[in-house]
């Protein structure tokens, strides 16, 4: 049978650092990661950052230095089947793991016998018993773990395992970084690319070098032309035969509308973008997570239960899950955006925080201090507190300023 051609952005992924572009705060010379792949010290790490950034890439760079078997695995299709036998392998060199997990060839004699590196392609769709087995062979040092996830891991990773691994915030890619990568991908396809065709390209990457790839190989695909245009790449847009990565720049787009749909109080696009976002596959639960911070960033005082319920959706959302869990969105959503909106406890808040920065930690007065000794007594810790008072407790430098306001309490 035919193999498939190789992906564009497989053809030319990077070996080495010399072709890695972006992500200069972790690979730049000193930074951690160049560090990691100078002094081959693996600890277990986690990738957070947006579609085609590098974090693939830098994990097979990391097995290349490291001297150790790779395996790489998606957590959406991947479960403890195949992470046992990668523990059994270990653990029994004589044994061979699954050809199509592992990357490179079992260890040579003069490896160390223990250790591989796994590499977890959203990692943030292993619920928390799968998360649970991973832990002591990570500990132990059985398995150097190198996950990958566009969400926020201190939500998605239980707290033990993420104590466990160092997190590297990966950035989307500048327009520029991204030129540079469609000259590569262009060179990679012996044609020409038009400059407007390449601005075209950078804009609707939107930081996700693959998504502008993969755009450019299908443009390539559909017309045959050795030069590139931008009718090329808008009609390729059109095309039913283009498969769209449903985490770039929609992703972004869509629930930026969402959000200012229920903020607008307009219901009706409110769900229609709900229904976007889960009919292209995303997350519920990140959907249901951006519920949460919605009712207290933008309704907050105006209907307090609106928290209550948004969290209680959350909780459906993570308990019962697709498809019967839209009903809870759909419940949700529709309440949210009927519901008043008032900013008045956020903004309140970080104009207070602003005060915090710009002053740092002002002398506590003294009557609002805890006072559990005697020499803090004796020091006037407490001395004249009254449980109700109208007197300000803010310190001396800023008595009396308001933040939020007083005819809401």
């Amino acid at each position: 049978m035919r193999q498939p051609p190789t992906p564009l952005p497989e053809r030319i992924r990077p070996r080495d650092l010399a072709g890695f572009i972006g992500q200069n705060h972790l690979v730049g010379v000193g930074k951690p990661l160049y560090r990691v792949l100078q002094g081959r010290t693996i600890p277990s790490m986690i990738f957070w950052g947006p579609p085609g950034v590098g974090k693939t890439t830098l994990a097979r760079m990391i097995a290349a230095v490291a001297n150790k078997p790779f395996y790489n695995l998606s957590a959406v299709s991947a479960g403890k089947a195949e992470l046992r036998q990668i523990v059994e392998t270990v653990r029994a060199p004589g044994k061979t793991a699954n050809a199509q997990m592992a990357l490179f060839d079992a260890p040579d004699q003069d490896r160390p016998p223990e250790g591989v590196i796994l590499f977890l392609d959203e990692i943030h769709r292993f619920n928390k018993a799968q998360q649970d087995f991973l832990l002591p062979y990570v500990e132990d040092g059985t398995i150097i773990l190198i996950g990958a996830t566009t969400e926020n891991p201190s939500f998605e990773v239980i707290s033990a395992l993420l104590s466990r691994m160092q997190v590297f915030t990966l950035n989307p890619l500048t327009q520029d970084e991204i030129k540079r990568i469609i000259a590569r991908g262009s060179a990679a396809l012996d044609l020409e690319i038009e400059q407007d065709a390449g601005d075209f390209l950078a804009n609707y990457a939107n930081g996700d070098a693959r998504a502008a790839l993969n755009l450019l190989e299908n443009a390539a695909r559909l017309y045959s032309e050795s030069r590139i245009a931008v009718e090329h790449l808008r009609e390729t847009l059109q095309s039913k035969h283009l498969r769209y990565d449903k985490t770039g720049e929609e992703h972004y787009n869509t629930i930026s509308a969402f959000i200012k749909s229920m903020r607008a109080s307009d219901v009706d696009a409110a769900l229609y973008y709900l229904a976007r976002m889960v009919d292209s596959g995303e997350d519920p639960k990140f959907i249901a997570r951006r519920m949460v911070i919605f009712a207290s960033e933008d309704i907050g005082m105006a209907d307090s239960s609106a928290l209550t319920l948004a969290n209680e959706v959350f909780r459906a959302v993570e308990t019962i899950g697709l498809p019967e869990c839209q009903f809870n969105l759909a419940h949700g959503v529709v309440y949210l955006a009927c519901a008043r909106k008032n900013r008045a406890a956020g903004d309140a808040y970080f104009t207070a925080l602003d005060d915090v920065k710009e002053r740092g930690n002002l002398p506590i007065p003294l009557h609002i201090r805890n006072a559990p000794t005697q020499l803090m007594k004796e020091l006037g810790y407490g001395d004249g507190y009254r449980a109700y008072t109208d007197e300000s407790m803010l310190p001396e430098a800023i008595k009396g300023k308001r933040y939020y306001p007083q005819e809401r309490c």
